[in-house]
């Protein structure tokens, strides 16, 4: 006893015994504490202290303590450290050290949500799915997640060997990867076949929904846009405010985007959308797959549910849990799940994910050249005339698309897809407007 009282005024705690009478919510929240439980903490770290192998500090085990309590939790609630708390607040902004990684922890082992575009990790090959056993010499069974993201991290220019699983390998793989500042531009976009956008957002920041709006408005300076692909494959998320601005851009004014639901009166938010339409209902797909979690989902999940959007791709990640950061005493803080996010319909993400309108696995696909030119009715000697004297035009075609373009969509099935769906869109509503 003479341990536990001297620990809960360093760990914060009461035994609120002999409290007076609370109603049941209230008695949810402060209950007393179990005293039996209590005792078992105290005598365990009575034990360490005097019986583990070398001396150990108080301060040491009780962060430990700490980190494990909030392990325990679920993947994405941690303790963080000051090194850890400036990290996570550097990561938001857009420019971080490191290997461009989104990861969490499933089964003791760190498991790869996504890694960003242009960044390290992804030029060595790193994908959605991967399962990090080992860096370097150091296993990852055990470690917490912040331990290993600690050890991922490091200055520019050094090597780290990630010894990863991957589904449908059987033996280890291992990965070298080379350190540097990342520094994510989180939304680009280009022109496909001339007049379709292509929109791709790799983190939501907190500059996202702008950068979105302003790539928006300089591919319609360049042409009459006829329609958008939104690329959020390989997203982890990032910024709920920058998701919510990215669905504002889409969606008519006050149409609900996202609402959350926890304990907490706090933690009960509804977002929606503060503008109209930026695009005036241009036709809309969006592409995303196992590496699109959270506010990717929620973008996705409102499209979706408001029928703006057609998904396509493969189901979603399904992070559906929100986090708040808590800062304490001392440059620490706890990044704690409170909530969990909806979509506008009322369905939740978590371990659900988003399932997309029209399931597209990624694929390689080789153009088969036919075996001899086939002979067309304009090839025949003495053929009757198009009557019309526009015979030229028949050879006119949509304009070609550029050497580099054909080779972006010949490795990208997905986006290929993505692009014969919007061209079917826009057809299909410039000949219904047609047909009155």
């Amino acid at each position: 006893m003479k341990v536990l009282n001297k620990l809960l005024p360093v760990l914060g705690l009461s035994l609120c015994l002999g409290a007076p009478a609370v109603t049941a919510q209230e008695a949810q929240s402060e209950a007393p504490l179990p005293l039996e439980s209590l005792r078992t903490f105290t005598e365990v770290f009575e034990r360490i202290k005097a019986a583990y192998v070398e001396p150990v500090e108080d301060q040491t085990l009780l962060e430990n303590a700490i980190k494990g309590m909030l392990g325990g939790l679920d993947p994405h609630s941690a303790y963080l450290d000051p090194h850890a708390f400036k990290d996570l607040q550097v990561n938001t902004s857009g420019e971080f050290g490191g290997l461009g990684i989104e990861v969490g922890m499933e089964d003791g082992f760190v498991r790869v949500v996504a890694p960003i575009d242009d960044t390290p990790a992804q030029r060595a090959g790193i994908q959605p799915g991967d399962m990090i056993i080992k860096l370097d010499d150091q296993a990852v069974q055990g470690m917490g997640l912040m331990d290993a993201v600690k050890l991922m991290r490091g200055k520019p220019g050094t090597d780290i060997t990630l010894t990863i699983m991957r589904e449908g390998e059987t033996q280890p793989i291992e990965i070298v990867v080379t350190r540097a500042v990342i520094k994510v531009a989180s939304v680009k976009g280009r022109l496909l076949n001339g007049d379709y956008g292509y929109l791709r957002i790799s983190q939501f920041q907190s500059h996202t929904g702008a950068d979105v709006r302003k790539t928006i408005a300089d591919l319609a300076e360049q042409t009459d846009l006829q329609g958008l692909v939104l690329d959020l494959r390989n997203n982890p998320g990032g910024v709920l405010q920058a998701a919510v601005e990215v669905s504002d851009a889409f969606l008519d004014q006050d149409a609900l985007i996202v609402y959350t639901e926890g304990r907490l009166k706090q933690a009960e938010l509804r977002y929606s959308a503060a503008e109209e339409d930026l695009t005036g209902g241009l036709p809309l797909v969006v592409l995303i797959n196992a590496g699109s979690a959270s506010a990717s989902e929620i973008v996705a999940g409102a499209l979706q549910d408001h029928q703006r959007a057609i998904i396509m791709g493969t189901p979603s990640f399904g992070k559906g849990s929100v986090q708040t950061v808590l800062p304490l005493n001392n440059e620490r803080a706890l990044k704690l799940t409170t909530a969990r996010y909806y979509t506008p319909e009322g369905r939740s993400i978590q371990a659900e994910g988003i399932v997309p309108d029209i399931r597209v696995d990624p694929s390689k696909v080789t153009r088969v050249e036919p075996a001899h030119q086939r002979v067309k009715e304009a090839n025949l000697q003495g053929h009757l005339s198009n009557g019309n004297a526009k015979e030229a035009a028949v050879e006119e075609a949509a304009p070609a698309a550029s050497e580099e373009e054909q080779e972006i969509l010949q490795a990208d099935y997905q986006l290929n897809e993505a692009l014969n769906l919007l061209k079917g869109l826009v057809i299909f509503s410039q000949g219904r407007a047609g047909g009155g």
